[in-house]
């Protein structure tokens, strides 16, 4: 990805530095949800890896929103989701900019959370990625959010939906505290 598109989205988005909010919580269905006001229906399974997208965005080759759910089973304390979380934020390192990367202590649950945000992007398509790394029910899972936006000169495009929409969208994602119960997850 050419370095000036990233430097723009990074720019954009790290601007508006901010503190980890309380927010109002959206509700859960089991394999629906809300998150930010917007109900998310579930597509797709694979193993511990369970995707979500609105209604209007059926399509998995052609999505502009996206929520990932993924359960680590062996992770079973904070310092296995530390690894599974750095090795992660090493992966996105690899293939796009991190913009934000940040580890902190949730008050409400004792445990240590991890947020990782990223631009990648192919010649089709650039991507903000929102990776949350949490303890739930006693095992790792992370949920990550994704905007898409599509063609091969999108830069400009994404650092404006970055400045308009990144930290909201952090916010609510780090906010997020109804996310289905493990059980409920799709098989």
């Amino acid at each position: 990805m050419p370095r000036r598109i990233l430097l723009a989205c990074f720019l954009a988005y790290t601007s508006q530095f901010h503190t980890w909010p309380v927010l109002a919580q959206d509700v859960s269905f089991g394999n629906e949800f809300s998150l930010s006001s917007v109900r998310f229906f579930h597509r797709f399974t694979k193993n511990d890896q369970h995707e979500y997208t609105p209604a209007s965005q059926r399509d998995l080759t052609a999505w502009t929103d996206m929520v990932t759910i993924l359960v680590y089973r062996k992770a079973n304390d904070d310092k296995k989701l530390a690894a599974i979380a750095e090795s992660a934020r090493e992966k996105y390192k690899a293939v796009g900019r991190v913009l934000r990367a940040e580890t902190v202590l949730n008050a409400d649950s004792k445990s240590t959370e991890h947020l990782t945000v990223v631009v990648v992007g192919t010649p089709m398509y650039l991507e903000a990625v929102f990776a949350r790394f949490r303890m739930q029910e006693g095992i790792g899972t992370a949920a990550i959010y994704c905007h898409r936006i599509y063609g091969d000169k999108v830069g400009d495009q994404m650092s404006a939906w970055l400045q308009k929409h990144g930290v909201a969208t952090e916010n609510s994602l780090l906010a997020w505290s109804q996310m289905p119960k493990l059980s409920e997850l799709k098989k």
